[in-house]
């Protein structure tokens, strides 16, 4: 505590409350000084003459009291000038360079062993190095658990092991308007799955969920940015229903809409990331967390004059809606074509649809467990989710007659050829039998469709037939029947004995009698 110095006048109040016959005690309730201060101004004005003659000079004992206390006080410390005059080029060089704010410029003369407060730094650096003075803007209060402003930040470079090359960092703040208090996450890049589980880990970080997200007009989030009428990502559109917060996007280029954590920001790039060494990306997303609770939530904000952990832990963690603990699963949105052979291609993979959706535009979302289909809005198809290279395919979808071609169904076949007769069932069992059997699906199907053109009776003797002659082979069936080898009157043929072709009559060949 700094000690209060006292003048000529006050010393010469003291002795004339003294000469008056005041206590000690009322002296001290009245003047507010110390007993022993009071004791030991005293003291020195006894040495100097006070009481012994009720004539003594009371102004010339009191000036010879002060110059004798303000001598006997220790030498002046050094001023703030003197202690940071020697590092004034590196302070200058931390604003100008690297931009460091004066709160993270304060600690890190704390690690040099320069102590100094932080009031005496912000005098030295604007006699000394100069503040460009800047036009701000205050919003209107907010209530508790009423709104959290987002918003994504460069920070800085970091390499990157897995790329094995320095990339740029992000860091998505969220910062809640009535306590001030904060969150960073830090990521790679700023894509629409970086955005959703930056916010995600927010609601973590805090317990809870506001009612209003105002957010930047980012790419990720916001397909078409209008002060009236915005158009906002189907995704995040879908996660803001999931978790119930109403998305309220910051009118384009202008940085009041969102004040509070526009400048937030730098004060996070500055006063977090600028200056520190980090090993990874992890590593930046744990320290992140730390300074968050121990260093940006007990810092006193300078608008609010209050901490900004303690106000959200008093006021705004109860305000908050509930969060559940079920993480939202983050889904891809697109359109695509339904192509001939009744699938649609999604993320390199195959899914089905049926028939009468051939040639149309569909929309499609897929997450990681489930694939669903719309046409105008409606859901028409239901997958689960498959691998890259694989496909999912309902033979439902196809047309009835397709459908055993499409599936290898060789019982089918086998089935249908016996609505022909006995003689087709055994020549399709034939056909179909062997290690590969649907390399002759196409000559079943062609033999089930001979009886539209040729006739059952006729396609079946030709089956029977070719069984006789070991002919397993669909087109000679046909050309049997084309041949006119059977009819459906066909008579068994007589057999006639083959003419003689000897050159020498009977009679040669009969035994003479001797």
């Amino acid at each position: 505590m700094a000690r209060k110095e006292y003048m000529v006048v006050d010393v010469i109040d003291i002795l004339r409350r003294v000469q008056n016959g005041y206590s000690i005690r009322a002296i001290t309730r009245t003047t507010g000084m110390d007993r022993n201060t009071l004791r030991k101004y005293l003291h020195l004005a006894y040495k100097k003459g006070f009481g012994k003659d009720g004539l003594c000079d009371l102004e010339t004992i009191a000036r010879e009291v002060v110059r004798e206390v303000q001598s006997s006080l220790p030498g002046p410390q050094r001023s703030i000038d003197q202690v940071l005059l020697p590092h004034k080029a590196t302070i200058a060089s931390w604003i100008k360079d690297e931009h460091l704010t004066l709160t993270k410029i304060h600690i890190l003369l704390s690690r040099m062993g320069v102590e100094v407060s932080y009031p005496g730094l912000y005098r030295f650096v604007s006699v000394h190095i100069g503040l460009a003075s800047k036009t701000t803007v205050r919003m209107a209060d907010t209530e508790p658990g009423e709104v959290a402003e987002v918003d994504f930040g460069r920070l800085g470079f970091l390499y990157d092991p897995a790329a094995a090359r320095r990339r740029s960092v992000y860091g998505l703040v969220v910062t809640l308007c009535s306590s001030r208090h904060q969150y960073v996450h830090v990521t790679f890049t700023q894509d629409l799955p970086s955005l959703i589980a930056g916010i995600e880990d927010a609601w973590a970080f805090f317990g809870g969920i506001t009612k209003k997200v105002v957010i930047d007009n980012l790419k990720a989030a916001v397909v078409r940015s209008d002060r009236y009428s915005p158009v906002f990502n189907r995704t995040f559109l879908e996660y803001s229903q999931f978790r119930g917060f109403i998305i309220d996007p910051a009118r384009p280029n202008d940085p009041t809409g969102k004040p509070k954590v526009e400048r937030e920001v730098p004060y996070v790039r500055r006063n977090f990331f600028a200056g520190e060494t980090f090993r990874d990306l992890s590593h930046v997303q744990e320290e992140a967390i730390r300074w968050c609770r121990d260093t940006a939530g007990m810092r006193i904000h300078g608008t609010t004059r209050k901490r900004p952990l303690i106000v959200f832990n008093e006021e705004e963690r109860t305000a908050l809606l509930p969060l559940t603990e079920k993480r939202f699963d983050v889904p891809h949105w697109g359109s695509v074509k339904v192509h001939p052979d009744h699938h649609i291609r999604f993320g390199n993979s195959l899914y089905s649809v049926p028939t009468r959706y051939i040639g149309k535009e569909v929309s499609v979302r897929r997450d990681t467990r489930l694939l669903r289909i719309y046409y105008k809005g409606d859901l028409v198809k239901t997958h689960p989710a498959v691998p890259q290279g694989r496909r999912s395919t309902d033979f439902n979808d196809y047309p009835k007659e397709k459908a055993p071609y499409a599936m290898r169904s060789c019982t089918y076949y086998v089935d249908r050829a016996g609505q022909i007769g006995p003689s087709a069932r055994r020549f399709a069992e034939i056909l179909l039998s062997g290690t590969f059997p649907w390399t002759k699906l196409r000559q079943a199907q062609k033999l089930v469709r001979l009886p539209e053109r040729y006739g059952r009776e006729r396609v079946e003797r030709a089956c029977e037939r070719s069984l006789a002659f070991e002919l397993v082979d669909v087109r000679r069936i046909e050309e049997i029947i084309q041949q006119g080898l059977v009819k459906e009157d066909t008579e068994e043929r007589r057999l006639e004995p083959l003419p003689s072709r000897s050159a020498r009559p009977a009679a040669y060949f009969v035994k003479k009698e001797e």
